[in-house]
């Protein structure tokens, strides 16, 4: 029998049992279009956070006092002897980083620019009403070259500037009942200060000069930094560069490797940790949604069987005026792979409109996912997708079509 007879019959097999086979259809459309969508939207967030890694500064390394509390990807080490990672227990001398350290910083190649910042918490008064809020120190004349941040009205702090802040979105928008813009002027502490930019972010804090902010901020020892903010000349030698700012603070620090009193941080460690955590939640839904895909398998064996069961007069017949057993076979093989390429078809259909209407769905509560417009879908995924399940049908069709295809011609022609 030619290939296209065969497709024929197994063609019309699934017309001439429209609910049973549609039913069967429904089991793959939902399994498809679960793992369609959430392999969609992972690869979405996948792109999101690819894209934020260039946005956040993967090129950055920050130094804090205090080792961390286990090693990490830059080898921070353990907390022994250190009591809230600032102070030795053997010493009680407290850990700082300071104005030593940023001098052997500079002696790095791999380092391209050194920002030195601290931060606390300070009273903020405005047309008769009070907040606090979080204030950072910078060095303004390498800030804006290496925060991230984006200007969104106004300008960043220069080189030159005094009193004067930069403030985020949040704070200029509702931070007060009145809102506040640029030049307009804040008391801080006992001081007042000129707002010279307002942030594109979603934060309350306020940016101004490190020597301005050792004055505002009481608690705060002039030349002591709480971090120390790295931007290397190459971020894919990000590693190596890691490595020798880790030598040089050790040798200048005098401590081992093994108890280091300082630690190193990357907005790029930062972003393949989220990378792994996303890989893993998407790899777990997929698994949850592929449970359907079983089911609607059982459903395509199970309409298999019963297929066998009501043509196995016709295989009789077909056996009885020539077919082969290869014959029978490919017929109910066919069958039940159209069954899967009809699911798989749409199901990828309901599975793309699922990943698009899936974060707007959710809103707030879907959090990364409530920025993304839609799932990506690649052409890959929909390949696989089909592939998987014309392949679900045709293992699932394997046993019955084998069955039907060993019916011998007078026991079929006995069937009643």
């Amino acid at each position: 029998m030619k290939f296209y007879k065969s497709f024929k019959h197994a063609l019309n097999m699934v017309l001439h049992s429209k609910i049973r086979s549609w039913l069967t259809i429904l089991g793959i459309v939902i399994g498809v279009a679960a793992v369609v969508a959430i392999t969609s939207l992972g690869q979405s967030l996948q792109q999101d956070i690819n894209s934020q890694l260039g946005a956040l500064g993967g090129d950055l390394v920050t130094i804090r006092a205090g080792a961390s509390r286990a090693s990490g990807f830059f080898g921070g080490g353990g907390r022994e002897g250190q009591v809230g990672g600032i102070t030795s227990s053997a010493s009680k001398e407290e850990i700082v980083l300071d104005k030593t350290d940023v001098q052997a910083l500079r002696g790095v190649e791999d380092i391209k620019l050194i920002e030195t910042e601290i931060s606390g918490r300070a009273d903020v008064y405005y047309v008769a009403e009070k907040g606090s809020t979080t204030i950072t120190g910078v060095d303004q004349k390498v800030w804006f070259q290496i925060t991230t941040s984006k200007i969104k009205d106004g300008r960043m702090l220069g080189p030159a500037d005094t009193n004067v802040i930069v403030v985020g979105g949040r704070f200029a928008s509702s931070f007060f009942t009145t809102q506040v813009g640029i030049n307009q002027m804040v008391t801080i502490g006992s001081r007042l200060f000129r707002i010279v930019g307002i942030l594109d972010d979603e934060s309350s804090s306020i940016y101004m000069p490190i020597d301005s902010a050792y004055e505002t901020l009481e608690d705060k020892t002039k030349g002591v930094y709480d971090s120390i903010i790295i931007k290397v000349k190459n971020e894919d030698e990000l590693d190596t560069a890691v490595e020798h700012i880790n030598e040089k603070l050790r040798i200048s620090r005098h401590v081992t490797a093994a108890k280091p009193d300082f630690s190193l941080t990357s907005n790029k460690e930062r972003q393949q940790q989220r990378e792994q955590i996303t890989s893993s939640m998407t790899s777990f839904l997929t698994a949850i949604a592929a449970v359907a895909l079983l089911v609607g398998a059982v459903g395509i064996a199970n309409t298999m069987f019963t297929s066998v069961l009501e043509k196995t007069k016709e295989i009789g017949i077909m056996k009885a005026i020539g077919a082969r057993n290869a014959d029978i076979l490919a017929i109910f093989l066919l069958n039940a792979a159209l069954i899967g390429f009809i699911g798989g078809v749409l199901g990828i259909i309901f599975g793309i409109l699922l990943s698009g209407f899936l974060p707007s769905l959710m809103g707030g509560s879907a959090g990364p996912l409530s920025r993304l417009s839609g799932g990506v879908i690649s052409i890959q995924t929909v390949f696989i997708a089909l592939f998987i399940s014309i392949m679900i049908g045709v293992i699932s069709g394997v046993v019955p079509a084998y069955q039907a295809s060993r019916l011998r011609p007078v026991d079929a022609l006995r069937f009643e």
